[in-house]
């Protein structure tokens, strides 16, 4: 029974009539309508907070980027110094010791001067004073190295007894000190600029701090008017479809929602509906799959069992009268009943493979039928002379329709089918007794019964007799001969034939098994002339 879960607002029972149409547009468009005003009014303040926030996060970007600029020109002029400190230190090593990797960093601070100062420059571009005096240091080194270090290293190189007086002299001294007091001049300003910066940095900060608290409690509150009216407007009949999806999720599939709400929710619905259908078939069908392959997994270990069983016995006879026979001297009479054994007994075997064969090209639909035009009837004779010199307390007694029984068909297969059901009414009449076959045409089929008064198969068994390998306790007390794969095999082959296999039984009385088959089309012509009526019983 399918349980109703909840009922949206404005069910489709109240919508129908002549407005009824109008009334489902108004609710779709209603349901829209809520959710374009709820989102729309909600869009406009985030839209707003955002515009404000940018402005506030591009003034604050603005000023620590001209902090940071100031950073960069201090960090670049400390580093020129160094090097100006390195020409003097380089060079007083070198003119104090006349050793060459004394001058190593006076080298080192000539290659990177001319970068690090078009730097300098470059980085004072917004600020023309600073750019002055930036472009004033460049002349005094360049000055510096133009008329003093490099000629002197020259100098030194030619004359290296003249350390003493170049030393004493201090010239370098001097125009080093003068550098680095233009240094200490360009420094000084812009660590005052950087200070400024620095200020308006941290106060464009504070305002945009709390300019994002004002606009982050806007925001919350759009929010919360938002999510209010929505929760209002939409969010009920959610709750229903969630309530429903959670007996779904937990496994239960009977639950159902009533349809009937506004627009897509009440859409929403529908589909819910029918997915739940849907997974409910689903999971039916996989429950059964499951079942039949529970079902097979137990037929394959029966299966294997089976032939297992059917194999050692065979296998056991023959291995065991050759082992005789080759350890043992036995007399012609002994030895030959000794082969006839192995040869029933490898007969036996090469019968059950050939079932096993034939049962697998079968399921696999390898097999292909030759079929052809036969009268059954002739089939039939055919057997019941191949099958009546088998037993010599048994009587065979066919019965055949009047007319000629034509069916369009696979004689072999069909001759297989008949021989195994007359080898089976031969073998479980163990007793001996009539065999009867009749045929007859019925409403355009073909009807074979095959009656005997043997043993008979209990009730119990009944359902299992179509099932592979299975026998029966009569068979194995009795030490019937067999394999279980006969009406398997015939089942199979009749059913090929577009027809039908049965049997009816009664313990200790017998059996009569039958088989139907399309007739061919003149045999069904004559049979509608006739007039036939069915329900042939022997």
């Amino acid at each position: 029974m399918t349980e109703r879960v909840g009922a949206a607002p404005g069910s489709e029972a109240g919508l129908e009539g002549p407005h009824g149409n109008t009334a489902r547009i108004r609710a779709r468009s209603g349901l829209l309508a809520r959710i374009a005003v709820g989102f729309g009014g909600l869009a406009i303040g985030l839209a707003i907070v955002f515009v404000v926030l940018i402005a506030a996060a591009i003034g604050l970007r603005h000023r620590s980027l001209e902090a940071r600029h100031s950073q960069q020109v201090i960090a670049t002029a400390n580093g020129l110094q160094t090097l100006v400190i390195d020409f003097e230190t380089g060079l007083r090593g070198f003119v104090i010791t006349n050793q060459e990797r004394y001058l190593e960093p006076w080298r080192e601070a000539r290659k990177r001067y001319p970068p690090q100062m078009a730097k300098l420059i470059r980085l004072t571009a917004d600020d023309p004073a600073q750019q002055t005096v930036a472009r004033s240091i460049k002349m005094s080194i360049d000055a510096y190295l133009r008329d003093y270090s490099v000629p002197l290293v020259g100098f030194m190189r030619r004359n290296p007894g003249a350390a003493r007086d170049v030393v004493a002299a201090g010239r370098g001294a001097r125009q080093v000190e003068t550098i680095r007091r233009r240094f200490g001049q360009f420094l000084a300003a812009e660590e005052a600029r950087s200070v400024s910066r620095d200020n308006r940095a941290r106060r464009t900060a504070h305002t945009a701090v709390l300019i994002g608290a004002i606009a982050l409690g806007v925001a919350l509150l759009a929010l919360l008017a938002a999510a209010f009216y929505l929760a209002r407007a939409v969010a009920r009949p959610v709750r229903l479809v969630a309530r429903a999806a959670g007996q779904v999720a937990t496994g239960d599939l009977t639950g159902r929602l009533t349809t009937g709400g506004p627009g897509e929710i009440g859409q929403l619905e529908r589909s819910f509906n029918a997915m739940a259908d849907s997974v409910q078939r689903s999971r039916e069908d996989l429950e059964e799959r499951n079942r039949r392959l529970a079902e097979s997994e137990r037929l394959k270990t029966e299966l294997v069992s089976n032939v297992s069983h059917e194999l050692r016995t065979p296998l056991s006879s023959i291995l065991g009268f050759s082992d005789l026979m080759l350890k043992r001297e036995v007399d012609p009479e002994d030895r030959r009943r000794y082969l006839e054994v192995i040869r029933a007994e490898s007969t036996r075997l090469a019968n059950l493979l050939n079932d096993l064969l034939d049962l697998q090209r079968h399921e696999r639909g390898v097999i292909k039928l030759s079929v052809d035009e036969f009268d059954l009837n002739e089939l039939l004779a055919a057997q019941v002379t191949l099958y009546s010199a088998q037993s010599e307390v048994h009587e065979l007694m066919l019965r055949t329709s009047e007319d000629a029984l034509i069916v369009y068909a696979d004689r072999d297969r069909l001759a297989q089918v008949v021989g195994n059901l007359l080898s089976n009414a031969i073998k479980y009449s163990p007793d001996g007794g009539e065999v009867v076959i009749t045929a007859d045409l019925i409403q355009g089929e073909a009807w074979v019964w095959v009656h005997d008064s043997g043993l008979g198969i209990s009730e119990e068994h009944q359902r299992q007799l179509f099932t592979k390998f299975f026998r029966g306790d009569a068979a194995r007390k009795r030490g019937i001969a067999g394999t279980g794969l006969g009406l398997v095999l015939a089942r199979q082959i009749v059913e090929a034939h577009d027809g039908s296999i049965g049997f009816d039984s009664d313990e200790g009385i017998g059996s009569t098994f039958w088989i139907r088959i399309p007739a061919a089309a003149e045999s069904a012509t004559s049979a509608a002339g006739d007039g036939t009526e069915a329900g042939h019983r022997v």
